[in-house]
């Protein structure tokens, strides 16, 4: 949770960022550490069943779980675009490759790859942005 927090601590609006990794990797213990860095004082929980949970803290948090998500279309139907592309807030999307064909042009990539019970494999990239290092969020 702490690089969560880390990275939640120094977000902006409008940042986007896309966590990749298979289940029981974290991404729902990384975007709560996001909430955590945000100041988001409600507890965060997996939007599973509705796609999307809005958190307040310093800024908005806009938390997408894709997990369900069978196709695209579900998306549009929810207007995520009003959420995922927002200038007062930040986007967290878990399971981001589901979102196929609509992923950003820019974006922060997280990708966690489970070493063992306790370990993980994280990774951060800049896609797309000004900025090519992932540490400005970290």
């Amino acid at each position: 949770m702490d690089l969560g927090s880390s990275i939640g601590s120094r977000v902006s609006n409008g940042d986007i960022i896309l966590l990749f990794g298979g289940l029981g990797t974290g991404k729902t213990v990384i975007s709560k550490g996001i909430a955590k860095g945000l100041g988001v004082e409600s507890g965060v929980t997996s939007p599973t069943f509705t796609l999307m949970h809005v958190y307040q803290g310093r800024l908005s948090m806009y938390h997408f779980d894709l997990y369900r998500l069978n196709n695209t279309d579900e998306l549009a139907d929810l207007g995520y675009e009003e959420f995922l592309y927002s200038d007062d807030g930040v986007a967290v999307v878990e399971w981001a490759d589901r979102l196929e064909e609509l992923i950003p042009e820019r974006y922060f990539r997280v990708d966690i790859e489970r070493m063992d019970e306790n370990t993980r494999k994280i990774s951060i990239n800049s896609i797309g942005r000004d900025c090519d290092r992932p540490e400005d969020i970290l």
